[in-house]
């Protein structure tokens, strides 16, 4: 692995949000799910989740770039997904015209943070409004009163990394991801031909070094080598 590569992934890894995430709900254009994808990267998330009911496979379509730095849950209902994310004691925000709905803007995404965006057609459903703590929107003052959900994802997550900037929540010294992960990540992205084979094969990654590359014994390569 080229070792300017392998810096610049720890280094990305070290800025993840494990806290902030994303939940969409039946959101099922590849080209929503892919640009949405490609803004928690951007804006340094580890996950999102996706509620995708009667084997909905929209993943399956969208670009792999972002895809592969991005972890995507799925779940059968949206009543499963809000009920892991406040078992992680995050507030749950969804975006929905309403009486009681706050600017965007006014949210203190320093905290944990969820938030739920309704499908393209019909916006978010009544049960996710139900189980949310918050509904938020982003003011309009035009004639159109909604978003694409990629652009409103994106207006969204960039306030919660201003602030979560400002809060110095990015300059980790120690990465929020799980290491297991870490490793994962650093060696199928370093060394996508030889994960594959060794994901085939049913064998465990080796560490690796301070400059990427493999630490393995013979007995591994030789398994790896066998037909």
């Amino acid at each position: 692995m080229n070792i300017e590569r392998y810096h610049r992934i720890q280094q990305v890894l070290k800025a993840r949000q494990a806290d902030l995430t994303l939940c969409l709900e039946e959101v099922h254009k590849p080209n929503n799910v892919s640009a949405v994808i490609r803004t928690a990267d951007a804006t340094g998330l580890h996950k999102i989740h996706a509620v995708w009911p009667n084997e909905m496979r929209t993943l399956s379509h969208t670009s792999a770039g972002a895809r592969n730095w991005v972890d995507v849950e799925t779940h059968d209902s949206i009543d499963e997904a809000v009920c892991q994310l406040k078992e992680q004691d995050m507030q749950v925000l969804v975006t929905n015209l309403s009486p009681t709905a706050v600017d965007f803007r006014d949210i203190d995404y320093t905290k944990p943070t969820a938030i739920i965006l309704g499908s393209e057609k019909t916006g978010a459903s009544e049960r996710a409004k139900q189980l949310s703590d918050q509904d938020i929107i982003v003011p309009m003052v035009g004639m159109v009163q909604s978003l694409n959900v990629s652009v409103a994802s994106a207006v969204v997550l960039y306030e919660a990394q201003r602030q979560r900037q400002a809060a110095g929540m990015y300059d980790n010294e120690v990465s929020q991801v799980p290491q297991e992960i870490i490793h994962r990540l650093l060696f199928e992205r370093g060394h996508p031909v030889l994960a594959k084979v060794a994901k085939r094969k049913g064998l465990a990654y080796p560490p690796l070094d301070d400059s990427g590359q493999i630490i393995a014994d013979d007995t591994w390569w030789r398994e790896m080598q066998q037909k």
